[in-house]
């Protein structure tokens, strides 16, 4: 069963805590803190796989959650780090957050995290100091990122197959490769995009079937948008055209206009094809192509009957000149831009993220203090609310980066209630 879209929700680990902790041996008083760091909990990260041709296995899993981290314990032993997840998608999957890309798998092997594990909270050895010799503070681990991610798979393939309904695009695909599309005749006979490999000199053409395309697909007519966004990728356009339409130019004239309302599609390459042409007249043929012509001059026409394997070889040597060109002309536009391809991106690990100290204040209609930014959010998450200690530090932070100076400019007294990544707390802990 082919499935190009899923909803999946997303749950990466929760980082485990730190252990207050102290060393306690005979004869030796006073050991000191010893309590372990949390480990980091699981990511999740998907895949590209080239033997993976459906996301199937997502659109029935309702959640994909990554393994928590370990708590810390005495003898400053850190917790174990939570598995990350690994799920394995099809080459050409996109994955968005709140309709925004997060991640466009390219190329087989190529990973993208998309659901961040949370840190290990520090234990109390973390924080011993000559001032601080016996600290009873500990960070509890970060929780991991919880989101709803909207999945696709756009279809890498050379070649994409367009044209109006029955127009051939299946005995097309049947007979040059070892693809076995649904085949009858009657329109609509394929509603899922179908791939197949060409050998043609030597060399591989992926070639993608995409259903029938009808007049108002771009503006979401049919099930116009799941299928336009198959071709997308391509680096060639076969537009066939039945040969026995009352108006090829017509028929022509149809998809032509979709594609130009979808995407950039009208000026992807293009080669066109006058199918089923075994039975017609040649003056009707010339009279079918003169049509094309008027409404593009430029359009490279082949006539083929797939049926009987005629024009197939020499239809199959230009898409093959068409491809090599294609993809010379992107290699040097990405050079001349200095891009750089997806298989040189250095994997970010986790830990180089920065946290800015910028922050912003916002105070809502019952005087609570909403305090958002990067860097005292991270501190919030990783602060133990029933700890006096911990939330005392968060505190110092707070003035230590100018937050409660300005918190008490706006208005906040003692009891007033500040709010910094979901945990509220007072200003000041005795008031």
């Amino acid at each position: 069963m082919f499935v190009d879209t899923a909803k999946v929700n997303l749950k990466a680990g929760k980082g485990g805590d730190g252990a207050v902790s102290f060393r306690h041996e005979i004869y030796i008083p006073k050991g000191g803190p010893d309590g372990g760091d949390g480990g980091k909990g699981g990511s999740i990260i998907f895949k590209a796989d080239k033997d993976t041709n459906t996301l199937l296995d997502l659109k029935f899993t309702p959640l994909l959650t990554a393994e928590d981290g370990r708590n810390g314990s005495g003898t400053r032993s850190a917790g174990r780090s939570g598995k990350d997840l690994i799920v394995e998608v099809p080459i050409g999957t996109v994955v968005k957050r709140d309709g925004k890309v997060i991640a466009d798998l390219t190329h087989d092997q190529q990973e993208a995290v998309i659901a961040r594990g949370g840190d290990g909270g520090f234990g109390n050895a973390h924080f011993k100091s000559s001032t601080r010799q016996a600290p009873i503070i500990a960070e509890v681990g970060e929780p991991g990122e919880e989101f709803e991610a909207e999945v696709e798979l756009k279809l890498l393939a050379d070649v994409g197959l367009v044209g109006l309904p029955n127009a051939g695009k299946s005995t097309f695909l049947s007979v040059v490769s070892n693809a076995k599309p649904e085949i009858a005749d009657y329109p609509f006979t394929t509603i899922t995009p179908n791939l197949g490999v060409a050998t043609i000199d030597g060399q591989d053409i992926l070639i993608a079937d995409i259903p029938g395309l009808i007049e108002g697909a771009a503006d979401g007519k049919g099930l116009g948008h799941d299928f336009l966004r198959h071709v997308e990728r391509t680096s060639v356009l076969l537009h066939l055209v039945d040969a026995y339409n009352d108006d090829a130019g017509e028929a022509y004239k149809t998809i032509r206009t979709e594609l130009e309302k979808y995407s950039d599609l009208k000026n992807r390459a293009e080669v066109v094809a006058l199918t089923k042409c075994e039975g017609v007249d040649e003056d009707i043929v010339k009279m079918q192509m003169q049509s094309i012509l008027a409404i593009n001059p430029e359009a490279k026409i082949y006539t083929i009957s797939a049926a009987a394997h005629q024009g197939i070889t020499e239809l199959l040597r230009e898409l093959k000149e068409v491809i090599t060109e294609t993809k010379a002309a992107a290699a040097a536009a990405a050079e001349a831009e200095g891009e750089i391809v997806p298989e040189e991106l250095p994997t970010i690990a986790l830990s180089e993220k920065e946290y800015k100290d910028t922050w912003n204040i916002e105070q809502t209609e019952d005087g609570k203090f909403i305090v958002t930014g990067e860097k005292i959010e991270k501190f919030a998450r990783r602060t133990d609310l029933n700890n006096y200690a911990s939330l005392n530090r968060l505190r110092d932070i707070m003035k230590k980066m100018g937050i409660k100076a300005e918190l008490t400019t706006r208005g906040a007294v003692p009891e007033s209630i500040i709010s910094i990544a979901g945990k509220e707390f007072t200003l000041v802990e005795d008031y």
